[in-house]
């Protein structure tokens, strides 16, 4: 049975369940009272983060930033797993579906406290750590585009892979900032645990420049996309520049050749004794004439 007390003392408990099942909820239900709906709520992978409260139990389900790597970013649970968090009296429940950094380092720190905590502060500890696995999320967010821009610009590669990881990178920060969004109300609604002012404030700022630092990586990486677009379109106007050239110069001599390709009976030209070395010669002096024309129009 996934059902642990992490931490205990004269003024709180903290119980947490791993990947509960069915008989965990009803443990759950039938042992502290809470609502069914709440505890459906930490089944469905994809909930978003919201707060609600039924009688004595307040629910926070929050959503924390995880390092796996999912070849399709489609849905919020593809780069982030949800916590529920229940606050009944002196006890907090956790419940989660896999092992997550912010329980781990919670633990942590409140074996390593002299003093005791209740449930709120426990909460607040637990949604800190979440923001900043966020935090973390973003920090390397920015290194991957900051190596992507510098291969780009600075050793000049241009090759579909770069669009692909750009794209993906878009998707990550675009999946990571509506989950932010949404968990602002959540967030606000810590005002509501009787903490201090002053630590419900810095839960707010922390919760805003996460949401800052997502949207300007969201600006970053439009801004990078649209450059280099803007890159591979100069260098196949290069390409076609290039191409044109060449045909500017070799289509009047290929019509002159032709001309003299026709084999009709009556060219007095093709008995000339000199044609072919005359022909020559008004081939250079076609090219030449283009050569001086397309330099005066500076192309």
């Amino acid at each position: 049975m996934p059902i642990n007390t992490l931490y205990r003392d004269s003024r709180c408990e903290w119980v947490d369940v791993e990947a509960p099942t069915a008989e965990d909820l009803k443990f759950l239900h039938e042992r502290y009272e809470i609502n069914n709906f709440l505890l459906e709520d930490t089944l469905d992978p994809n909930h978003l983060p919201k707060y609600e409260e039924d009688g004595n139990v307040k629910f926070f389900l929050l959503r924390e930033s995880t390092e796996l790597e999912r070849k399709n970013l489609n849905t919020i649970s593809d780069i982030s797993t949800k916590i529920g968090i229940f606050l009944l009296n002196s006890t907090i429940i956790t419940v989660h579906r896999m092992k997550t950094k912010s329980i781990a380092e919670t633990k942590k720190q409140l074996s390593a406290s002299k003093d005791d905590s209740n449930p709120q502060q426990i909460a607040l500890m637990l949604t800190l750590l979440i923001m900043k696995s966020f935090d973390d999320e973003s920090v390397s967010l920015f290194e991957t585009m900051d190596n992507i821009e510098n291969e780009i610009f600075l050793k000049n590669t241009n090759h579909t892979n770069q669009i692909r990881r750009l794209y993906k990178l878009k998707r990550k920060s675009g999946l990571n900032s509506r989950v932010l969004t949404i968990s602002t109300d959540a967030i606000d609604k810590f005002k509501l645990l009787g903490l201090r002012d002053s630590e419900v404030v810095d839960l707010k700022d922390k919760h805003k420049d996460v949401v800052a630092d997502f949207d300007h990586l969201n600006i970053q990486i439009t801004n990078l996309i649209s450059m280099f677009l803007a890159l591979s379109d100069q260098k196949a106007n290069q390409v076609m520049k290039v191409l044109a050239i060449y045909s500017v110069y070799f289509l009047p001599i290929t019509f002159i050749a032709g001309v003299y390709g026709m084999n009709f009976d009556h060219m007095p030209e093709l008995h000339t004794k000199y044609g072919y070395f005359c022909t020559l010669g008004l081939m250079a002096v076609v090219v030449i004439c283009t050569f001086i024309y397309a330099r005066r129009k500076q192309w």
